[in-house]
């Protein structure tokens, strides 16, 4: 029997959820919550776009909702829905800040109900396939670092937020992802161009707690649109262009030097480039169906937790304080939370000694 579906805010990313849950055929759609209407036109049956939740609730609780509202509504809506026992997909990030983060887990927790978080870009076909092959097949051997490159013009419909918790999260989830390991100190550089309260450019760099560095460019002041991913390892590097979902691997080449008294200042050198014919689903959609698994009683369906969700809200937060205070912030696996414990008190940033 199909899941009953339904989604919360009809603005930029959840009229696409609405589309998916219209068409999936695991899923019967429950109708749309927007006390602004279905404004872009997406739901078929306007008898299924209710002004409020109420309204909604009043023909039978979903299994599950999409939450797309404002971010700073999400503890709110989540808290709501949980209460009706209802399972939430929620979208990035996951909350305003990372005690509300907390909030909304205990939430879920609390009524027992199934919880994930919107990182779509981890079900892109370039980054599967890329994580697939330097973790799973080993295609470069040790890897030394993760850097991302997202830049583009700004949008329109950011309001309330700036660069690092509405377009960085995207990254400093993926550092983490495809480098398998948490975060263990960050810096960071942000920009204020726009006139806006909110940094519309940030530079993070930082380590994770392998060892492998990671580097991570995103603005809203670029006049091009760019989404590249790499990760580079001692035998080459992949490259991962998510808006095309494009995967490239550059092999390090493998060049006799010409005397012995070079082979100790020789680096590496261009090998053979690999681009990767891919099968190339509907992120959106493999995320939806991820988390129908879930629902479904599948234990290994690779959704992105509500931990981890929270894990990314906390790194941001990091690199706001360090952006904020020109030094690097460290952080810890402490007590249920990835801040430092420091004599300034709980859930503050530790910065890393001069």
């Amino acid at each position: 029997m199909p899941l009953r579906g339904a989604v919360l805010g009809l603005g930029m990313i959840g009229r696409h959820h609405a589309r998916l849950l219209q068409s999936s055929p695991r899923i019967a759609f429950a109708g749309a919550v927007d006390p602004a209407g279905d404004r872009f036109g997406v739901v078929h049956d306007g008898a299924l776009v209710f002004s409020d939740l109420d309204a909604l609730l009043s023909t039978g609780a979903p299994d599950f909702a999409v939450v797309a509202v404002p971010t700073e509504e999400h503890v709110a809506v989540v808290r709501a829905l949980a209460a009706e026992g209802i399972n939430v997909l929620v979208e990035k990030p996951l909350a305003a800040s990372a005690q509300e983060a907390r909030e909304l887990i205990e939430a879920c927790q609390s009524a027992g109900v199934h919880g994930a978080v919107g990182h779509v870009e981890r079900f892109n076909p370039a980054l599967l396939a890329l994580r697939q092959k330097a973790h799973i097949e080993g295609q470069l051997g040790q890897i030394f670092l993760v850097a991302t490159e997202r830049i583009g013009p700004f949008p329109d419909r950011i309001r309330d937020v700036g660069v690092i918790k509405d377009l960085a999260t995207h990254d400093l989830d993926l550092v983490r992802w495809l480098g398998g390991s948490p975060v263990e100190r960050v810096s960071a550089e942000t920009q204020h161009r726009m006139g806006r309260e909110h940094e519309d450019m940030v530079l993070a760099t930082g380590r994770l707690e392998n060892e492998i560095s990671f580097n991570c460019i995103v603005d809203w002041l670029s006049p091009a649109k760019v989404r590249r991913t790499r990760l580079l390892g001692e035998l080459g590097m992949l490259v991962a262009d998510t808006l095309t979902a494009d995967l490239t691997f550059y092999k390090n080449g493998d060049v006799a030097p010409e005397w012995a008294e070079t082979q100790a200042l020789r680096g590496v050198s261009e090998g053979d480039a690999t681009r990767y014919a891919l099968a190339r689903r509907e992120p959106l959609l493999v995320e939806l169906e991820t988390f129908c698994d879930l629902l479904c009683g599948d234990p290994d369906a690779a959704v992105v937790t509500l931990a981890e969700g929270l894990d990314t809200v906390i790194v941001a937060e990091a690199a706001l304080a360090s952006a904020s205070a020109g030094r690097t912030v460290a952080l810890s696996q402490a007590a249920g939370s990835r801040w430092s414990v420091s004599e300034r008190g709980a859930g503050r940033p530790a910065e890393v000694p001069e």
